[in-house]
């Protein structure tokens, strides 16, 4: 078979120590007629790791101060310009046992995981946090 742009399959696999990743391109980024299966493409897998680090930090820091974090969801979104990712906003919810802190607290707490979190100080990709209160 000739190793043509509309006929080789995008699908890998992502492995480290203990656990493997499907990956893939983005299907709006493989040309008609190509293979496409299932698997998190480069651009996803960016946003997710911007979206873990922050949420590791703020776990982090929200134990420091005594607030119990029942659960924490973030719908994290990045934009695509033509030939990088320009934006990526955080979108926490966030829902705590017992005493919750105010929203000016829980805000600044944000802002301190963005400021500790090695990912986003690693690229040049503008990061906004718009956390929520659950």
């Amino acid at each position: 078979m000739p190793f043509e742009p509309a006929q080789y399959s995008r699908a890998h696999r992502i492995e480290f120590e203990s656990l493997e990743l499907a990956g893939n391109a983005a299907k709006e980024n493989i040309p008609p007629g190509a293979p496409h299966g299932p698997g998190a493409d480069p651009e996803q897998l960016f946003v997710a790791s911007l979206s873990a680090c922050h949420m590791l930090w703020f776990l982090h820091l929200a134990c420091q101060k005594k607030w119990v974090v029942d659960r924490y969801v973030d719908e994290a979104v990045g934009v695509l310009d033509k030939t990088w990712i320009s934006r990526v906003t955080l979108r926490p919810v966030v829902s705590f046992a017992g005493a919750a802190p105010s929203r000016e607290a829980h805000a600044a707490l944000h802002q301190r995981a963005h400021e500790k979190c090695f990912i986003a100080n690693s690229v040049k990709t503008e990061v906004r946090v718009e956390p929520r209160i659950a």
